[in-house]
């Protein structure tokens, strides 16, 4: 089993009237509401999150990209990522990832992956998302009806621009390039691995399969949620002969863990409030575009992530949160309760690749440094053996050995101490 310690980057003084006052969190949301005071402080709070999640234990850490939004003040997850890459840790750095169709053209992607993947020492987990509505046909204005086609030829000309030891053309319907040098290359060969976060289109599953990519899922709703789009995956794997191994699979999970059931309760309410009813106040019109979905996810009856969370903001703030822990969208408990949940939950949908948000909300760095060390130290050492010995995992990072890896500050610290002699 792989556990990567998953960061949003929301914004943390969203006020209690937010839902009252304000259509979405997404998109229109009033850029004079942001203070950049504020945004100092949390992105330096959430990247030394980052850091002490993957010195804590977790196999990985995971970023992602967002537009016009404050629950995901990451448009560009790759400066965190370049943050993290200098640390000296042997935890995979996850980009979940760069919306492909973004780019114009996608080489930039080549070569700022590439560019990661060295600074890390052969760290890197390529994610290559479509996208949500609300960050490409609204934020960047992108034609839904071709959305998908042009995230398709990003990603052919990605994975060939890494392939190729040679300058290439390329002239497709979106991109044209008479010159494709991706300068720098990645560190992994062939590539980095390329996970896929979606929400359930039968077409993503499709190219996780034939691409052998994994298929993240990416859930506001926890296990409950993601349980008919991974089981879809796996149908999908099984009508194209592929055998089901967990390890191409994942999916997102908020977790709170507490000595207790109670303390937990207490503890993590608040931040759950936060992010269902001010995190996730999303105004439906933005949810789902005419050609954003295909008829085949339409006539398979998957239903959007964005869309639940967009039509759950309308209703009525509730002060009970409860129903948010009962229904899993958020697994609370002790260390021994909480194990026993994801244990179940990760065999019962055959997934080896458990992304945990372990802040959420407005949660405060002292809350999330003990939801993280008491996960750390009491949970993953009850679920690590999922899965060990039974399968090969061919979609994780095969970089350079720690002791072959620069030390950040080392070539200075030589350069230096040979001026002073």
């Amino acid at each position: 089993m792989k556990a990567l310690w998953f960061h949003l980057m929301p914004y943390p003084d969203l006020k209690p009237d937010f839902k009252q006052k304000h259509n979405s969190v997404w998109v229109d949301l009033a850029p004079g509401m942001f203070n950049p005071e504020i945004g100092h402080r949390a992105y330096n709070e959430y990247i030394d999150e980052l850091v002490y999640a993957a010195n804590a234990g977790f196999d990985g850490v995971c970023v992602n990209e967002h537009h016009a939004n404050a629950y995901g003040m990451m448009p560009s997850p790759n400066l965190i990522a370049s943050a993290l890459a200098r640390e000296p840790s042997n935890a995979a750095i996850c980009v979940m990832g760069n919306s492909v169709a973004l780019y114009n053209p996608p080489t930039r992607v080549a070569e700022e992956f590439g560019m990661l993947d060295c600074l890390s020492g052969g760290r890197l987990i390529a994610g290559f998302p479509v996208g949500t509505p609300m960050d490409t046909c609204y934020a960047y204005g992108q034609n839904p009806a071709v959305l998908r086609e042009r995230y398709y030829e990003g990603i052919e000309l990605i994975l060939r621009a890494w392939k190729e030891d040679k300058v290439f053309s390329f002239n497709g319907r979106f991109n044209k390039q008479r010159y494709v040098n991706a300068w720098p290359k990645p560190i992994q060969s062939p590539r980095p691995p390329v996970w896929v976060p979606g929400g359930g289109s039968v077409e993503t599953w499709r190219m996780c399969v034939e691409k052998d990519f994994v298929y993240a899922n990416l859930s506001y709703f926890g296990h409950q949620a993601s349980k008919a789009s991974i089981a879809g995956f796996w149908r999908q794997m099984k009508e194209m002969g592929k055998e089901p191994n967990p390890f191409q699979a994942g999916f997102l999970q908020f977790v709170g863990v507490a000595e207790s059931r109670k303390e937990a309760l207490d503890l993590y309410r608040e931040p759950a409030d936060y992010f269902y009813n001010r995190c996730l106040h999303t105004d439906p019109a933005y949810a789902n575009p005419p050609g954003y979905t295909t008829e085949a996810t339409v006539r398979a009856s998957m239903g959007s992530q964005v869309m639940q969370a967009a039509q759950q903001s309308r209703m009525k703030a509730r002060a009970d949160q409860s129903d948010i822990f009962d229904a899993g969208h958020v697994v609370i408990g002790s260390p021994d309760e909480v194990a026993e949940t994801i244990r179940n939950v990760c065999k019962d949908m055959n997934v080896g690749n458990l992304m945990l948000l372990l802040h959420f909300g407005n949660m405060s760095a002292q809350l999330t440094r003990y939801n993280t060390d008491l996960f750390a130290r009491k949970v993953l050492p009850q679920i690590k053996d999922l899965f060990e010995g039974q399968w090969e995992n061919r979609w994780w990072p095969t970089g350079m050995p720690a002791n072959k890896r620069v030390p950040a500050g080392s070539t200075f610290a030589d350069v230096t101490g040979i001026a002073a002699q």
